[in-house]
């Protein structure tokens, strides 16, 4: 597909984002022949460079991020004689009046008029500053050619958000706003709708009928690192719960009539105007916030979030949150929605989990059942990227035994080619002027909509039990963060004995986690002992003993359990 030609500018340019990832996406396009034939990339930012020295740093930051590995001289050569480095002040007149006569320069030597993006590579502070004057230099003017990209976060709130969103659409109509998460322009996401809407298949059980619950998990390994002071205004909530919404309308959206960008859009704003309102004395009900403490990896010990850099020890922003959502529609009704998020997790993994619904009648014998789980489908986004389908099979032999298999598809198995970075994809769209993986006004406005009453109410209540998961692994004075999830999860409404038989309990809890014991009551080295002999750890989970009744118990443990026993307890 030939892409017209393009002047890309870069506010930041001397910024960590584009040197860690808008130079290296843009280079390696250039490699793979997707950027246009002529184009030009202009980085502005306030310190002064030569030339010269800007594309030696740039340079190093290729050779470390680009998907294509060691860098050849003259393929950065041919590269680098596109990137024009211009100084200026992003709050003067004067460098946008300089920047509009590099454009027309660039346009006037080629002959042709180019598409003008305005990428926004700074700290959120600028973003009401540039695009008013890029308006007042007369920028954006062409409402077809000059765009505008604005990174994350896109307010701090709903008040924010629309100030933000105003100022934008002052100066630029919506068309021309690309706000730019890097998350989504991701394969194994897009694959989503391909996996949907491209096969037959699943989706005519895809609803409230076969699906028992969804969950969407990010969880990472690394902590704040050195985002404490940006962590400390944001925290888990807003830095991350925005994507799985996005994912979440991928999941739940309903077919559209078209791969047009403004129908598939309106399918997911469909579905956020169907999430169920949190209203303020549910709070507690729906949404699950942490924090880590001191913990430890192979033997090295790690800091808590307290102890991060530029971060208050007396902190109360959450590192791990988790919610639960319903969507109020008639494919979804009473289905719910686990969304999950966290820093300093045991292992790292992104994905989305459809559990589908036990069957209604168990018509095989007790002893061929022992190790029953109900079918699961995982999305895998990263970073084993891929599809993964558990369900139940004969084990050979003269019994009927029934195992959990598991059917894969791996993308590096499967494709040759190796899948591009996110910002690759969302770079070479927003050039062809292709909205679909970006979000609207509308989006933004009712994502943050529904967060506003958790934001609010754990703004004004101040958390019980900070730092109340361990980094990695628990210390002798911390929990892991399911440790506290199973005891407090969801705001632990109190202690409860079961209100079920224990049979019925432990055979529910076994298919839920898909463990084949579960041993309940007592401190996990007692519990570890009471395992029948020759079962390992990985067979096993421990549950405190008090916990609410069984319907809760199952979505609090469903929603939260992440890594078997092994991973948390080794």
């Amino acid at each position: 597909m030939d892409v017209s030609p393009a002047i890309v500018v870069i506010f930041g340019g001397a910024g960590d984002l584009t040197w860690r990832k808008l130079m290296p996406s843009l280079f390696d396009l250039h490699l793979d022949g997707r950027m246009p034939k002529r184009f030009a990339i202009i980085p502005l930012d306030r310190a002064a460079f030569h030339d010269a020295q800007l594309h030696k740093r740039f340079l190093e930051g290729v050779q470390r991020f680009s998907r294509k590995g060691k860098v050849k001289s003259t393929d950065w050569n041919d590269f680098a004689r596109h990137v024009i480095y211009q100084q200026g002040d992003f709050k003067d007149p004067i460098t946008y009046s300089k920047l509009e006569k590099s454009c027309a320069k660039l346009e006037k030597d080629w002959k042709v008029k180019a598409g003008r993006i305005f990428h926004m590579a700074t700290p959120p502070v600028m973003f009401g500053v540039i695009p008013k004057l890029l308006g007042d230099a007369g920028l954006n003017r062409d409402r077809v050619r000059a765009r505008i990209v604005v990174e994350k976060p896109i307010g701090q709130d709903l008040n924010s958000a629309r100030e933000l969103n105003r100022v934008l659409t002052e100066s630029f109509h919506e068309s021309q706003i690309f706000r730019i998460d890097h998350y989504l322009g991701k394969e194994t996401v897009q694959n989503i709708l391909a996996f949907r809407f491209a096969n037959p298949l699943f989706e005519p059980i895809w609803d409230r009928r076969y699906v028992d619950y969804v969950t969407i998990t990010v969880a990472e390994e690394v902590g704040v690192e050195h985002r404490g002071s940006y962590y400390e205004q944001a925290g888990a909530l807003r830095d991350m719960v925005q994507n799985h919404l996005m994912l979440l309308c991928l999941v739940a959206m309903e077919p559209m009539v078209s791969f047009d960008a403004d129908e598939i859009r309106n399918k997911k704003v469909d579905v956020l105007h169907a999430v169920r309102p949190i209203r303020a004395d549910e709070v507690r009900e729906s949404a699950v916030r942490g924090q880590y403490g001191e913990g430890s990896l192979n033997g090295k010990k790690l800091r808590g979030y307290r102890q991060e850099d530029e971060v208050s020890s007396h902190s109360k922003t959450e590192t791990f949150a988790a919610l639960k959502l319903f969507v109020d529609n008639w494919r979804w009704q009473g289905v719910p929605f686990y969304l999950r998020t966290g820093k300093r997790l045991p292992r790292q993994v992104s994905e989305v989990a459809i559990q589908f619904r036990r069957v209604p009648h168990q018509s095989f014998p007790p002893a061929a059942c022992r190790d029953w789980h109900p079918s699961c489908l995982v999305l895998s986004i990263q970073p084993d990227e891929g599809i993964v389908l558990r369900f139940q099979a004969k084990y050979p032999g003269p019994e009927m035994l029934l195992r959990p298999v598991e059917m894969r598809f791996s993308y590096q198995e499967s494709f040759a080619a190796p899948s591009p970075d996110a910002y690759e994809t969302l770079l070479w769209d927003v050039m062809n002027n292709d909205a679909t993986l970006f979000m609207r006004v509308d989006q933004i406005e009712a994502a943050w909509r529904l967060l506003m009453p958790v934001l609010e109410e754990w703004a004004n209540s101040r958390p019980r039990s900070f730092p109340n998961y361990a980094a990695h692994l628990p210390s002798k004075k911390g929990r892991s963060y399911e440790d506290y999830l199973g005891l407090a999860g969801l705001e632990r409404q109190g202690k409860k004995k079961w209100q079920h038989h224990v049979a019925e309990v432990v055979q529910q809890l076994k298919a839920a986690m898909q463990v084949d014991y579960v041993v309940l009551g007592g401190g996990n080295a007692r519990l570890l002992k009471k395992l029948p002999p020759g079962a390992s750890r990985e067979q096993c989970r421990c549950i405190p003993r008090w916990i609410p009744p069984l319907d809760k118990a199952l979505q609090r443990i469903n929603s939260c359990a992440i890594r078997p026993l092994s991973e948390e307890r080794a």
